[in-house]
């Protein structure tokens, strides 16, 4: 069976990303560019996929994976990354990563894997 995330609009977990990020200081500008370092959607395709309330299963199928997606390394609510066996569910692992290494008040050349 398919996880319930699979099925869940990238738009109704944006803004928690959103919360997330600027309680620690940072800003949705920054948070914008680690999703299209990621996915390579710019920010209207981002405005797009957010108002079309895309399945996160649709956004990472529609994406193009930065090929450096593989140094995301660490752990996310307990798992690895890097031993996510599912690709769907590794891929968002990966954003909650990226997410997680922004709010903590990581450089953006480090999140960004430079």
């Amino acid at each position: 069976m398919a996880h319930r995330i699979f099925t869940t609009s990238v738009a109704s977990v944006y803004p928690h990303y959103v919360n997330k990020v600027e309680r620690k200081g940072r800003t949705k500008g920054e948070l914008d560019e680690v999703i299209e370092w990621l996915t390579g959607f710019d920010d209207q395709a981002l405005k797009e996929h957010l108002a079309a309330e895309t399945t996160f299963e649709d956004f990472f199928a529609q994406a193009h994976l930065n090929p450096n997606a593989s140094a995301i390394t660490g752990t996310v609510c307990g798992v690895r990354v890097e031993d996510v066996e599912d690709p769907l569910m590794q891929k968002i692992r990966y954003l909650d990563k990226l997410v997680d290494e922004l709010a903590k008040g990581k450089a953006m050349d480090k999140v960004l894997r430079a």
